[in-house]
């Protein structure tokens, strides 16, 4: 799946991860919106993919959908060298400016009752699937890019104990993005992680977005009075991978419109 665009040399180019649906979307539009291309991936939905690539192309920017399963590490290497030549065929180059991993999984972990199968599933999307993609894709990232990561604001308040092995591995990913940062720096990569707040999107079942009375408590909380919209990450990601951002990086950039301040 791909869209036209007549500048194939000079354009910033972006991978987002699970862009194809929640805040991936989100993120993948505002990007194209600031003048950036994007690669987004996608593990099962193809029409979805396919809805988003026509919604860059509406921009006026290009598009690419790719799919891919974080879970499946063993894959990683092979997605790479079809990312390589998706970019030597779309754009004449071979480099990435900006990869965001934000594709993502909900599995309840409750506390004194976690089975194992969810624990598992949250460790290979939230951090295995994170570090390995990385990896494979770096030497495909040119110097003075942008990688974000994607956590959570509940690895800095707690929530539903539910929600305790999730937050954890988003808590690994924060530790995980400073050490990028410090390793990257000398490449002039700037490596940070964008932590959303609650935010209406159908993740974990789509209370956020659908139940009055969830959005009302949550809202309560919040600084703002109310829980946030995907534009409004999508936003987020756009403005920490410009280049005016380019001197913060190892942080973790919290957007939640002040919950629990």
């Amino acid at each position: 799946m791909t869209t036209p665009n007549s500048d194939t040399t000079q354009t910033r180019t972006a991978l987002v991860t699970g862009g194809n649906r929640g805040l991936g979307r989100s993120s993948a539009l505002h990007l194209a919106r600031a003048g950036t291309d994007v690669i987004i991936t996608y593990r099962a939905n193809a029409d979805e993919a396919a809805a988003v690539v026509a919604e860059i192309g509406a921009t006026g920017r290009r598009a690419v959908a790719l799919q891919l399963d974080t879970t499946q590490v063993e894959t990683f290497d092979a997605f790479a060298a079809d990312v390589r030549r998706t970019l030597a065929a779309d754009w004449g180059r071979e480099r990435l400016d900006v990869l965001v991993n934000n594709a993502g999984v909900a599995a309840p972990t409750p506390v004194g009752s976690t089975e194992l199968g969810a624990v598992q599933e949250l460790v290979a999307v939230h951090f295995t699937g994170v570090v390995f993609l990385t990896q494979a894709l770096l030497p495909l990232l040119a110097d003075g890019g942008r990688i974000i990561n994607t956590s959570t604001g509940l690895a800095r308040f707690t929530g539903d104990g539910a929600l305790s092995v999730y937050a954890s591995m988003k808590g690994a990913v924060e530790v995980y993005t400073r050490y990028l940062a410090k390793e990257l720096g000398p490449r002039r990569i700037a490596v940070n992680a964008i932590a959303p707040g609650p935010t209406a999107t159908d993740f974990g079942g789509g209370s956020l977005r659908d139940d009055d009375q969830v959005r009302a408590h949550l809202g309560a909380v919040t600084a703002m009075g109310r829980v946030g919209q995907p534009d409004e990450i999508g936003a987020a990601v756009a403005a920490l991978a410009s280049d005016a951002m380019g001197w913060v990086t190892g942080q973790r950039v919290e957007a939640s419109g002040g919950m629990l301040l």
